[in-house]
């Protein structure tokens, strides 16, 4: 049987003191509100999943290989699998990424990059 349930059932994962993060997968993909104090570091990463990004306030810049893109509320961008990324807080931002197959690491929380590097701001 299929059920809602809201944010605030969600436990809240504090990764860094300037990330927080509420997620929830399914068999395939994952969802998750992420909130990023002003001066937020996400280190150079990539990963298997395909990702569907989406501000929801504030305002993200994400750094490529090939070049950056500032991303504010009500934008949205695609990030292809495996393309190496690092995204930086321009302002205080509420993000909704949707990851798909879903983000293992993130289930296992054996996504150390982001604990460990994301208060480098």
């Amino acid at each position: 049987m299929v059920a809602g349930t809201s944010w605030d059932t969600i436990e809240t994962e504090r990764l860094s003191p300037t990330i927080t993060r509420k997620m929830i997968s399914g068999a395939e993909a994952t969802l998750a509100r992420i909130l990023l104090a002003r001066g937020a570091i996400v280190p150079r990463h990539s990963h298997q999943s395909e990702q569907y990004s989406v501000i929801l306030s504030g305002s993200l810049k994400f750094i490529f290989d090939d070049g950056e893109a500032i991303l504010k509320a009500g934008e949205l961008m695609v990030i292809p699998s495996d393309v190496p990324h690092a995204t930086e807080a321009l302002e205080d931002t509420v993000a909704m990424d949707y990851f798909s197959p879903r983000r293992e690491d993130w289930i296992r929380k054996e996504d150390s990059y982001l604990r460990s590097g994301a208060e480098r701001a």
